[in-house]
């Protein structure tokens, strides 16, 4: 019998505003058009072969979700009104017996008191919020629509509301950013105490207008810079009592992200919205990267997926490598057989350690991560 999907992602593309280093599928928020497309997403969710009650006929897996994941996009673009009968209908729908996190993206600015305790009460368990920076100048530069004090003042609102798992998310690497800026930032957020911490360093991304500048060599990226930011970052989280369970993830004991560990361990997931991806066995598909079409192809009975394929297990095991070594629980052994002579060259240099049968990235090794994922696939 077919296990139940237990991972389930939706997308909400609008944006307030459209950050140029983003490239993540978003479209400015047109008020016009978001009531139609939560009910697009219903309908997409009712109509997902996954969706359902298992019979003797139907070998499709259903979806019980153990966590639910609103990304964007910023879902807290959405009004009351919307949300409202996006997650009502999700309750309605879905059997949520099995329910452990239930998470929303945030954008600081976009939370008000009225509207955190809404979604509190409607389920929402963790909150993502996307600070990036608690420096003004450097959060004009990313083009965010918030500055640092609005951002305090989310949190609180959030915190206020009853939310015990909150995550801040932080960016270094940005174009101009000191060492000294980003140590003050992990200073102002360790004090918040939030139980997560996401650092990612900047990368210019295809399709993006930082893209261009870096093409028109306006930014540059600069390896043993980020090197020294993650450092501190690992350095300043680590003794503040985060644990660093993922190369860009740090949280208090029991406070990683459940649905994205479920990525990382290469499990099944489901996902809606406009660009969202799936995973189910040996299946991949992703749905059109454009809402209105995305809208249209719902309400007319067809299918909303706009590219497919089937992978091979070497794919499989290369997804295996990248993603799990990037992990403190790091990549199994039996995933390397081939690469006995890389294996042995990372471990002499101090970059990989032996862990319950796997390999994992040491300190040092963190910082050449994606080096030593490249000799590895």
């Amino acid at each position: 019998m077919t296990s139940p999907i237990r991972h389930l992602y939706v997308h909400i593309p609008f944006c307030a505003r459209i950050c140029p280093y983003c490239s993540f599928y978003k479209d400015l928020l047109d008020r016009s058009q978001t009531s139609r497309f939560c009910e697009a997403i219903l309908r997409e969710l009712v109509g997902t072969p996954c969706y359902g009650v298992r019979s003797a006929q139907r070998a499709d897996p259903t979806l019980v979700p153990s966590t639910i994941y609103f990304g964007g996009g910023t879902p807290t673009a959405l009004g009351i009104a919307q949300l409202e009968l996006v997650l009502r209908g999700f309750r309605e729908r879905l059997d949520l017996s099995q329910l452990i996190e239930w998470t929303l993206e945030a954008n600081p600015g976009s939370v008000s008191a009225r509207k955190a305790a809404f979604l509190r009460d409607l389920g929402i368990t963790r909150i993502s919020l996307g600070v990036q920076s608690w420096n003004d100048d450097l959060l004009k530069l990313l083009g965010r629509e918030h500055n640092a004090r609005q951002a305090k003042e989310s949190f609180d609102i959030l915190r206020a509301a009853g939310f015990s798992n909150i995550n801040i998310d932080l960016m270094f690497g940005l174009p101009g950013q000191s060492l000294e800026q980003w140590r003050s930032t992990l200073e102002k957020t360790i004090a918040l105490q939030p139980e997560h911490i996401s650092a990612y360093c900047l990368t210019y991304e295809e399709d993006t207008e930082f893209f261009l500048r870096h093409a028109r060599g306006e930014f540059r990226q600069d390896p043993d810079a980020d090197a020294e930011f993650l450092e501190m970052s690992m350095s300043i989280l680590e003794d503040a009592g985060y644990e660093h369970y993922e190369i860009s993830n740090y949280a208090r004991p029991g406070f990683s992200s459940v649905h994205n560990r479920a990525y990382w361990m290469g499990e099944d997931y489901f996902g809606i919205g406009p660009s969202a991806v799936s995973t189910v066995g040996m299946q991949r598909w992703q749905n059109v990267c454009d809402y209105r079409s995305y809208i249209d192809r719902v309400f007319a009975g067809q299918s909303p997926t706009g590219s497919a394929e089937t992978l091979t297990s070497d794919m499989k095991r290369t997804e295996r490598i990248a993603l799990s070594l990037r992990t403190r629980d790091g990549v199994s052994a039996s995933d390397l057989k081939g690469f006995e002579r890389q294996k042995d060259e990372f471990t002499a240099l101090g970059l990989l350690r032996e862990s319950h049968g796997n390999l994992a990235l040491t300190r040092q090794g963190k910082l050449l991560a994606d080096s030593v994922a490249e000799a590895l696939l």
